[in-house]
């Protein structure tokens, strides 16, 4: 489960880095890899609202794994990371739901986030036992 976390983490901070680079105009990417309406600027502004939470997950989430701290510090840095996932996941599936928009691959990615955290808690990983 800690592999599919980092990747998911790294992933994150990798798609804002690239989103970063097309915003400055240092990248250019197929229109029909952007999310829907993506030259819109209240869209564009709903998408970069993400950018403080994504960031946050990820760091946190990362902190959690390979941070050097007490097991309970981990503990609670991993489940701020585990609920910021949820939260960004759900947050996204609801727009785009309230639109009436359906992207296989936005939604995937999305409704990734919302699973993740769920089977991390189900599985219960050593990082989240108590007791240690």
């Amino acid at each position: 489960m800690k592999f599919f976390l980092v990747v998911t983490e790294i992933a994150m901070l990798l798609y804002w880095g690239l989103i970063s680079l097309v915003s400055l105009g240092a990248l250019s990417i197929p229109p029909e890899w952007m999310y829907s309406d993506h030259t819109n600027p209240l869209v564009v502004a709903w998408n970069w609202s993400f950018l403080p939470i994504d960031v946050l997950l990820s760091v946190t989430g990362l902190l959690a794994i390979y941070g050097n701290f007490s097991v309970k510090k981990k503990q609670s840095l991993m489940i701020i990371s585990l609920t910021l996932m949820f939260c960004a996941g759900i947050m996204a599936i609801s727009f785009w739901a309230i639109r009436g928009e359906f992207d296989l691959f936005w939604w995937g990615m999305n409704i990734w986030l919302m699973i993740l955290p769920l089977l991390m808690w189900w599985k219960k990983p050593e990082l989240t036992r108590q007791g240690d």
